[in-house]
């Protein structure tokens, strides 16, 4: 895949039903290279398994990253799924993935690319024990890389997400292109909480002023923290300001209402029928 399509590939983990993959693009052939990725793997997998069908669970998503610097940052998040998802106790025990060869400087793929992450590096004796010392102080501050998450589709400054928006986005978007339409819509969420707040008949006042609320308070507050969250036109302390709550607060109960809403069904129709009604 790097070679035939010129594609730098800096991290990667193979989770059971799902990838993720950190790399560089050096022309403009993202959804040509991951279609016969998508494919080419499938098929071989499954000759060699002697089975059929899809192997991964839905279509790719993508991120665009400003720079360097957060490759890293998403370099750490992807060697930690493993470990998140309860497969193994220790990162290093996960074999499929690309973590061994810059924590330990394993042998590995010649299509892995290491330099440019471990660049970050550049002024100590052993770059890979750097390497995992970083990850370990990164565990403690996980959500923090995701105050820079924009859109769902940007890792970068606000100054990033505008330079990209005013140089390859058209100021109409294409109807079936929905992530167009997210990014160049002007988003007021002051309004979108309001709005919100109003169906589900609470008081964003009571979320502020108030040290203890109910259970079913909290439900729905998490609901509008989890609406504004993954709007990303704010970061996490900018939406702890309007429910009184810290950045890490809000990065907790973003992730809380996330993992319940695959979980909750009852939660889950809660949700959508609110995302209906609001029309986002």
């Amino acid at each position: 895949m790097g070679k035939r399509f010129e594609i730098d590939i800096f991290a990667y983990v193979l989770m059971d039903n799902h990838y993720h993959l950190l790399f560089r693009t050096n022309r403009a052939n993202l959804c040509r290279s991951m279609q016969w990725f998508g494919a080419t793997y499938t098929k071989r997998f499954n000759l060699r398994h002697n089975r059929s069908g899809h192997l991964f669970q839905g279509r790719y998503k993508n991120m665009l990253v400003q720079n360097d610097a957060y490759l890293l940052q998403l370099s750490y998040y992807i060697h930690r799924n493993p470990l998140k998802a309860g497969m193994v106790r220790r990162v290093a025990d996960y074999k499929w993935s690309s973590y061994r060869a810059y924590a330990y400087g394993k042998s590995h793929q010649n299509w892995l690319n290491t330099n440019v992450i471990l660049l970050q590096f550049a002024n100590v004796d052993d770059k890979h024990q750097a390497y995992r010392e970083s990850m370990q102080k990164y565990s403690k501050e996980e959500q923090g890389t995701w105050e820079d998450l924009r859109h769902g589709i940007f890792v970068g400054t606000e100054k990033f997400v505008k330079k990209i928006k005013k140089r390859y986005l058209p100021d109409i978007p294409h109807r079936e292109l929905p992530h167009q339409k997210q990014v160049t819509k002007s988003v007021n969420l002051e309004k979108v909480l309001s709005k919100a707040a109003g169906i589900l008949k609470c008081d964003m006042a009571l979320y502020r002023n108030s040290a203890r609320i109910s259970k079913s308070s909290k439900l729905d507050r998490d609901l509008l923290i989890y609406i504004a969250w993954q709007l990303g036109v704010a970061t996490n302390q900018q939406i702890g300001e309007k429910f009184g709550l810290t950045y890490s607060s809000v990065s907790q109960r973003a992730r809380v209402i996330k993992e319940n809403l695959k979980k909750d069904k009852t939660l889950a129709r809660k949700y959508q029928h609110l995302k209906s009604l609001m029309k986002i």
